[in-house]
């Protein structure tokens, strides 16, 4: 299959939706589909394009040959490893990034749909304590969620804040390269896994002697990696970079389980140190379409470093110091989630669905639903048995209790 063929079916998929489409699923034996707001649907293609209505194993082995195209090194960590990712450009339309992977002896591809031009902050609609974020100077700052959370826009985001003001030199390690920031006042060097540097952990280190300010790497995956990157950290960079956590409690947990036990105390005093911030998103069905990210932020103060060196106690979390500093900008997922119900962008079931603490979750919904004069519950639907007494005295007269 010629790239021209293959751009052919990307553009066609993509224009099955006026917005919005963020994956396309290339699966053997199934119709192509895209994912829109949330929801996997099918796509019908024009004959030309697709014969039978669905992919041929032929026709998605043609296509992730298309996409890897003289990229050996792809094609050698397919074979070997049985999966790959990278990115693939269709001319000034659409960026991907790409998951080529073996599915019971099939080529399956999920393109994830990339924005063309990178967000400000003030488009993602992000909280305002993210102007103070990106500010920071050294340390550690990650963002946190599940795939497809959109950390990496966030993180996108922020360079691209420095990058509107800063004259500073920006190392990114990443896997593959998705967004491709333009010098504006800072200068970057993106380099990519495979075609750049082999490992993080050694594109990590090189960074080092690279003399940048700040230092993005993709995702901190091993114990290697998180330990560079503290150490960069304490040397007067600023890293950035994630994990698959769900809240701030998690991430730190995480990380000092990325160590042996001989050194958790080492880990948790430097982890003190260094960690500025932490962003746990999550992104949500909104009530008038589309997609509505969830914040937790947690900063770093007197009480968190404390926490972090001796850990949490049934008195101390992590959760009760972002609630306490929610005049600073902090916030929990909780107080997220019941701000956006009370915009009416959410509904009380997605916030349910996506709260940890269902039940203080619940609370705070209960009292913004009081305000309104709303009703909390069903209690006033109950109705008393007023023949229930009369029957009872029946039975006893006539001795069958």
């Amino acid at each position: 299959m010629r790239r021209n063929e293959l751009d052919m079916i990307l553009r066609a998929m993509l224009s099955s939706h006026a917005s919005d489409v963020s994956d396309l699923n290339c699966t053997a034996f199934r119709p192509p589909q895209v994912e829109h707001a949330g929801h996997l649907n099918s796509v019908a293609l024009p004959e030309e394009l697709l014969r039978f209505g669905y992919f041929s194993p032929w026709q998605t082995l043609a296509m992730a040959s298309a996409i890897m195209g003289d990229d050996y090194h792809s094609l050698q960590t397919l074979m070997q490893s049985g999966s790959v990712d990278l990115s693939y450009q269709v001319d000034k339309v659409a960026r991907f990034r790409v998951n080529i992977f073996r599915s019971r002896g099939n080529i399956s591809i999920v393109l994830r749909s990339l924005a063309t031009e990178i967000p400000s902050l003030g488009q993602l609609k992000a909280p305002a304590i993210f102007a103070e974020v990106v500010k920071e100077k050294n340390g550690l700052i990650l963002v946190t969620g599940a795939t497809g959370s959109g950390k990496t826009t966030t993180l996108a985001a922020m360079l691209h804040a420095m990058n509107s003001e800063l004259e500073i030199h920006v190392v990114t390690l990443e896997d593959p390269i998705e967004f491709v920031h333009k010098p504006i006042k800072a200068t970057f060097n993106q380099r990519e896994q495979g075609s750049d540097f082999d490992t993080f952990p050694n594109g990590l280190r090189a960074a080092l002697r690279q003399a940048p300010k700040v230092i993005l790497v993709g995702e901190m995956r091993d114990r290697e990696t998180m330990e560079i990157g503290l150490t960069a950290a304490e040397t007067g960079h600023l890293v950035l970079s994630t994990l698959h956590t769900v809240d701030a409690g998690q991430t730190i947990n995480r990380i000092i389980g990325m160590f042996q036990k001989e050194e958790e105390q080492q880990i948790r005093t430097r982890l003190a140190g260094t960690l500025r911030w932490i962003i746990c998103q999550r992104l949500l069905e909104s009530k008038g379409g589309g997609r509505v990210a969830v914040h937790e932020i947690m900063g770093s103060n007197l009480r968190t470093t404390e926490m972090i060196v001796h850990g949490e106690t049934e008195i101390k979390t992590y959760h009760d110091v972002m609630e306490s500093s929610e005049p600073l900008g902090w916030q929990t997922f909780e107080s997220c989630l019941v701000d956006l119900y009370k915009e009416g962008k959410i509904s009380e079931e997605q916030a349910l669905l996506n709260s940890t603490r269902r039940s203080l979750l619940r609370q705070k919904i209960d009292y913004v639903k009081s305000e309104k004069g709303e009703r909390t519950s069903d209690l006033n639907q109950l109705e008393i048995d007023t023949d229930y007494g009369k029957r009872l005295r029946s039975e006893d007269h006539d001795g069958s209790i």
